[in-house]
C-alpha cells in the first residue's frame, strides 16, 4: 500500500486532535507506520487547525505535501477553502456546511467568502455534510466532528468494526455511545 495522507482542518475547539487521535489509533493498530502533526494558530482562540495523519508502509515524515492529500476533512466551510489546495486530483473533500467567522470578519476587516462550497465543488470531489445540525439531533452539538469523521471513513479502507473499536479505546468512557452514534450518523449519510 502507497502513503496514504488525511489532513484534517478547523477551528480550535472542533475536535481536530481528537479526529487524528482516533485515525492514526486505527492505522496504528492496522500495523502501518503512522506519522501525525499539528498545527495550531491561535487554536484557543478560534484560529486555524491542521493536523496532517499519513500512514502506510513506510512514513519518512508527518507533513502532506501541497497536491498529495488523498482526503481532506474539513469542520468548517473557510478552513476547507484554505487548504483545498492540498488535495490531490482524485481525492475526496469532506466539508461541514458550517461557517465560523474568523477574528479579521468579526471585527470588520475582512469579510467571508461566498458560496464556498458551490465554488470548491467546480474544482475538487466534494461531499457536503450539515454535521452540525445532525449532531443537534442527537443531542450533543458537541459530537458534529465524529459525524464528519463518519462521513470521510467511506473513503479510506478500514471496516465500520475496527473504527468503532479505536473511537471506544479513544474518547472519553461515558461519551462512547454518543460519539458511536455520531460516527454511524455520518458513515450513513
Amino acid at each position: 500500500m502507497s502513503t496514504r495522507n488525511i489532513m484534517i482542518v478547523g477551528v480550535g475547539g472542533q475536535g481536530t486532535l481528537l479526529t487524528s487521535r482516533i485515525l492514526g489509533g486505527l492505522a496504528k493498530i492496522k500495523g502501518f507506520d503512522v506519522k501525525l502533526s499539528e498545527v495550531h494558530g491561535m487554536a484557543q482562540r478560534g484560529g486555524s487547525v491542521v493536523t496532517f495523519v499519513r500512514y502506510g508502509e513506510e512514513v519518512a515524515e508527518p507533513i502532506v505535501e501541497e497536491g498529495c492529500a488523498d482526503v481532506i476533512i474539513a469542520f468548517e466551510r473557510l478552513e476547507a477553502l484554505r487548504y483545498a489546495h492540498f488535495l490531490k486530483k482524485d481525492g475526496a473533500l469532506i466539508i461541514n456546511d458550517w461557517r465560523i467567522d474568523p477574528m479579521p470578519v468579526v471585527i470588520g476587516a475582512a469579510t467571508y467568502p461566498e458560496n464556498i462550497i458551490e465554488n470548491l465543488e467546480k474544482e475538487y470531489k466534494v461531499y457536503r455534510v450539515n454535521a452540525t445540525e445532525e449532531s443537534k439531533k442527537l443531542g450533543n452539538p458537541r459530537v458534529f466532528n465524529l459525524i464528519v469523521l463518519g462521513a470521510a471513513a467511506r473513503h479510506m479502507e478500514f471496516t465500520v468494526e475496527e473504527w468503532e473499536s479505536v473511537i471506544k479505546n479513544t474518547v472519553p468512557p461515558k461519551t462512547i455511545e454518543i460519539n458511536l452514534k455520531a460516527f454511524m450518523t455520518g458513515y450513513n449519510l
